[in-house]
């Protein structure tokens, strides 16, 4: 009997226990879940409102700017510059100005006074009017684009910019997809200036930017950067090892060209020469390697040529027999072999 006791207690314990929750939770304010009697139409007003003030203000510009024109602006709406509900998407005046001379015509011109801010590079088939300078284009896109992860902290005094370029010669802000954001597109917007890059990305060996899988912005960065050719990282090498991770080393015994600069003996943009080599070995090896081949010394005399203490004329190179220099010094990039100090393993 006491045994029935005590199991009955218990059950009457363990049910007051599992409704305890429910009933603190019915005596506390619900701070967390949003109130199921406001409608959705309500929650989402202050997008809503954000989005017809900004939709009413481009329609001063939209009223007469539209898809009926040779190059249509509507697809704007289509990109992030044309998320209204976002308050942080400009408007057309955010860009192209006030421009209330052009809005109002108050002389009544049959041809209006042209907008305060006229992009793109120069005059076209679609517009008589003479685009702004390129720093008041560049000034209107850096009032906003100035603080995305860094990449534009090198802008002023870079290449481009130092050449007047503005950011509309490359970049299209009114078209659906901006070509020079897309990886497979990219590199023709590039090769539009840059012309001998394109001739040379054309040679057999090439990095795989036609196919698609590399882009020049993978290795440069357009609005500017601390090393030389507007490349992303500080030199030549430690942007080449953002993919040839297997090249960096540290090795015990180095290849004083490879830790020097990659393109002392490839060039990066394309070569009939695999794999993007400036020269065919032995005449690259032999820009350096201009002495005797049979010097035994570990440093190899032969790697500083006459300057190596060998008197001029006192030995012929023997280099060119086999025109192979890899067939036995294989580990060209650097060894860490004990016994590879000609690169031999």
């Amino acid at each position: 009997m006491k045994l029935m006791t005590k199991i009955a207690t218990l059950c009457l314990l363990l049910g007051g226990l599992s409704t305890s929750p429910g009933i603190f939770a019915a005596e506390l304010p619900n701070q967390n879940l949003p109130d199921l009697n406001e409608s959705g139409q309500s929650q989402a007003k202050p997008s809503a409102t954000i989005a017809a003030v900004a939709l009413k203000k481009d329609a001063v510009c939209t009223k007469c700017h539209d898809e009926s024109e040779m190059k249509p602006v509507l697809a704007i709406y289509q990109t992030k510059h044309g998320v209204k509900g976002d308050p942080r998407a400009p408007g057309c005046q955010s860009c192209h100005g006030a421009s209330d001379a052009h809005v109002k015509n108050a002389e009544g011109k049959a041809t209006r006074p042209a907008p305060d801010v006229l992009f793109g590079a120069k005059s076209s088939s679609y517009s008589s009017f003479a685009r702004s300078p390129s720093s008041a284009q560049n000034d209107s896109c850096m009032k906003c684009h100035n603080t995305a992860g860094g990449k534009r902290n090198f802008w002023s005094g870079s290449q481009h910019e130092s050449q007047n370029i503005p950011c509309a010669s490359c970049h299209e802000v009114h078209a659906k997809s901006d070509k020079v954001l897309a990886k497979t597109t990219q590199p023709q917007v590039c090769f539009t200036c840059h012309k001998d890059q394109r001739n040379q990305n054309n040679q057999i060996s090439h990095h795989p930017i036609q196919e698609g899988k590399v882009t020049c912005s993978d290795c440069h960065n357009p609005h500017g950067s601390a090393g030389p050719k507007l490349l992303k990282k500080n030199t030549v090498n430690e942007t080449c090892f953002l993919c040839h991770a297997d090249k960096r080393g540290p090795f015990l015994w180095e290849h004083q060209p490879v830790s020097e600069d990659c393109s002392n003996c490839h060039t990066p943009h394309g070569s009939n020469i695999s794999p993007l080599l400036k020269s065919r070995p032995p005449f690259l090896c032999q820009e350096c390697h201009n002495g005797p081949h049979n010097s035994k010394t570990p440093v190899a005399q032969n790697a500083a040529g006459n300057q190596g203490g060998l008197a001029v004329g006192t030995a012929a190179s023997t280099q060119a027999t086999a025109r192979g220099c890899m067939n036995c010094h294989v580990m060209v990039h650097g060894s860490n072999h004990p016994a590879g100090a000609f690169l031999h393993r």
